[in-house]
C-alpha cells in the first residue's frame, strides 16, 4: 500500500496520489463512475485511499452534470482568467451525505454539491474527507451519461484493491496558493451571516439563469418580484447582491434537471457574498459568489476576530474532540457537551474553520464537520494582518485609555485611535478603515487593540480565580481553627 499523503503539500505545492484515475467503465450491471481517493482523514485515522461509498446513484444524469460543475469552478479562474487553475475537488462523507466542494483558482467562487441520502441507493456511507481524481477522460464521460443509464457510484477503492494493488501510482501537484486555503475558513464565516432571500421554481429559475450577462465583470443586484426575480442597478429593500454573474455560468450544466433555485444573502447596502443552490433530485448544488470579481474570500477578514483571541483558541481544542463528520452540527448541543456558552462555541468553530474543519450550509442554516489538512497556525501565518497585529503587540504600541472605549496605537510616527460604540463596534481612524469601513474585517490596529483587551481580561479573570481561591482556602484554615477551638473548649 502507499504511504497516506494525507492531502500532503508544501508552502508551494500540494500532492495527490491516487491508486489509478478515476474513470467511467462498463460492468454487468451497468455503467461504474469509480471515483480514486487520495490521502485523507477517516475516523480510525490517516488512510492513503480511503473508501466512503459504493452504490447506485438514484438520478445518474443530474449527479453527473452536478459533479462536473464542481469540476468546472476547481478548473476556472473568473479573475486574471489566463492563469491557470487546476485543483481537484475534496469529498466529506458524512454518514448521510457525500459533500463534494471546490474553490476557483482566484478564490472568488465556492462550489458545494450535497449528494443526500435520497440521491444514495447502496450501501452505507462512510465518514471521513479526501481528495478525488478529477481528469480530462472523466470529464468527457461524465457528459455522456443519460438519464437511462444505471450508474453505479464508487468513492475510494474496496480493500482488495488497495492491498493488492502493485502498479505505479497516479501523482498531481499542483500550485496551492495560501489565499485558496484561507478561502474554506472565510466562506464559512460569511454564509453564517446569509438568509434566505429567494425561491423560484423551476421554470423561472431556469429561464433567469439563461439571461443572465455572459461577459462584464459588473457588480449587480436582484429583487424577488413574485416568482422570479428582477434586476435593479442599486441595493434596494429585499434586494440581493449578483456580483459578477458570469461567474454563475458552471450552473448551466444542471439546468435541464433543475427543480427549484434559491438565493441567499445577508442584508446589505453594498456589494455583498451571496449563494445560489439549484435544488435537484436527491441533491443541492450552490455556488458562492465573493462580492466581486477582483475579490477573493481569502482577504475577507472574518475570521481574524477568532484568530486573535487566546480563548478561542482554547475552546477549539475542546470543541474538536467532540466533533464527528456531523452533517449538522447543533451550537446549543455542543454548548451543553462543552460547557462553554453558544457564543463561545460559536468562536471556536470559527477558528475551526481556519484549519477547514468547519463548513456552513445555507439550505440547513447549520455547520458541518469535515477534516482539511490545514491548522489555524498556517492560518495565522499566512494573514499579513494578523502578523501585523502580533508585531505591534509585541512593540508595545497599543495604550488603552481610561474609560474603557478608546486606545491609541502607534506606528511609527503616526498614531491611529481605536474607538468602541455603544453596541461594541470597533472604529479605527487609519485609511484601511476609512476605505471598506469594517466591511472586509477589522484593521491591524483594531486587531491589536483587541489582543490586548483580550490578554487583559484573561489576566483579571485569573487574579480574580487566585482571590477567590485564596479566600477559600483561609476559609477553610480559620473554620479548621475554630472547630480544635471548640473542641479544646468543650474539653
Amino acid at each position: 500500500m502507499p504511504s497516506p499523503s494525507v492531502f500532503g503539500m508544501t508552502q508551494s505545492a500540494h500532492a495527490y496520489a491516487y491508486l489509478r484515475p478515476s474513470a467511467v467503465l462498463d460492468g454487468a450491471d451497468g455503467r461504474h463512475l469509480d471515483l480514486a481517493t487520495s490521502g485523507g482523514a477517516t475516523p480510525v485515522g490517516a488512510v492513503a485511499n480511503p473508501r466512503f461509498f459504493a452504490g447506485f446513484l438514484a438520478d445518474p444524469a443530474p449527479a453527473a452534470a452536478a459533479l462536473l460543475a464542481v469540476a468546472d469552478v476547481a478548473a476556472a479562474r473568473y479573475y486574471q482568467p489566463q492563469l491557470r487553475a487546476s485543483l481537484d475537488p475534496v469529498v466529506t462523507a458524512n454518514g448521510d451525505r457525500l459533500r463534494f466542494e471546490s474553490f476557483s483558482g482566484c478564490c472568488g467562487v465556492y462550489a458545494r454539491l450535497d449528494v443526500l441520502q435520497a440521491g444514495l441507493d447502496g450501501d452505507d456511507i462512510g465518514h471521513g474527507t479526501t481528495n478525488v481524481d478529477v481528469n480530462n477522460p472523466l470529464r468527457e464521460a461524465l457528459t455522456r451519461i443519460g438519464p437511462a443509464d444505471p450508474l453505479h457510484l464508487a468513492v475510494g477503492p474496496d480493500a482488495l484493491e488497495v492491498t493488492s494493488f502493485d502498479g505505479p501510482l497516479v501523482e498531481k501537484k499542483v500550485p496551492l496558493p495560501q489565499r485558496w486555503l484561507r478561502g474554506f475558513a472565510e466562506t464559512q464565516v460569511v454564509a453564517a451571516g446569509f438568509d434566505l432571500r429567494a425561491e423560484l421554481p423551476a421554470a423561472e429559475a431556469v429561464r433567469f439563469l439563461r439571461s443572465l450577462p455572459r461577459g462584464g465583470r459588473s457588480v449587480g443586484w436582484v429583487v424577488p418580484a413574485g416568482r422570479t426575480l428582477r434586476p435593479t442597478t442599486r441595493p434596494v429593500p429585499g434586494a440581493v447582491c449578483l456580483p459578477g454573474p458570469e461567474r454563475l455560468v458552471a450552473l448551466q450544466r444542471v439546468l435541464r434537471h433543475a427543480l427549484a433555485l434559491r438565493v441567499y444573502g445577508p442584508v446589505a447596502a453594498g456589494p455583498a457574498a451571496s449563494a445560489w443552490e439549484v435544488v435537484l433530485p436527491g441533491m443541492r448544488l450552490t455556488l458562492t459568489l465573493s462580492p466581486d470579481v477582483s475579490r477573493g474570500f481569502s482577504g475577507e477578514g472574518g475570521v481574524l476576530g477568532a484568530l486573535a483571541t487566546g480563548a478561542a483558541e482554547q475552546d477549539a481544542e475542546l470543541v474538536a474532540v467532540l466533533l464527528a463528520w456531523e452533517p449538522r452540527i447543533e451550537v446549543a448541543d455542543l454548548a451543553e457537551q462543552s460547557g462553554l456558552s453558544p457564543e463561545r462555541v460559536r468562536a471556536a468553530l470559527t477558528r475551526l474553520g481556519t484549519a477547514g474543519q468547519i463548513g456552513y450550509d445555507t439550505a440547513e442554516a447549520a455547520y458541518f464537520h469535515r477534516q482539511l489538512p490545514y491548522d489555524a497556525d498556517r492560518a495565522e501565518a499566512a494573514n499579513p494582518r494578523l502578523r501585523a497585529a502580533q508585531a505591534l503587540v509585541a512593540a508595545g504600541a497599543v495604550r488603552l485609555e481610561p474609560g474603557g472605549t478608546t486606545a491609541v496605537v502607534t506606528v511609527d510616527d503616526h498614531i491611529q485611535r481605536v474607538r468602541t460604540d455603544e453596541a461594541g463596534r470597533l472604529g479605527c481612524t487609519c485609511l484601511w478603515w476609512a476605505k471598506y469601513r469594517g466591511g472586509r474585517g477589522p484593521c491591524k490596529h483594531a486587531l491589536a487593540v483587541g489582543m490586548v483587551r483580550d490578554a487583559a481580561r484573561r489576566a483579571a479573570d485569573e487574579q480574580g480565580r487566585a482571590g477567590e481561591q485564596g479566600q477559600a482556602s483561609g476559609q477553610g484554615r480559620s473554620g479548621a481553627h475554630g472547630q480544635t477551638v471548640a473542641k479544646g473548649v468543650q474539653a
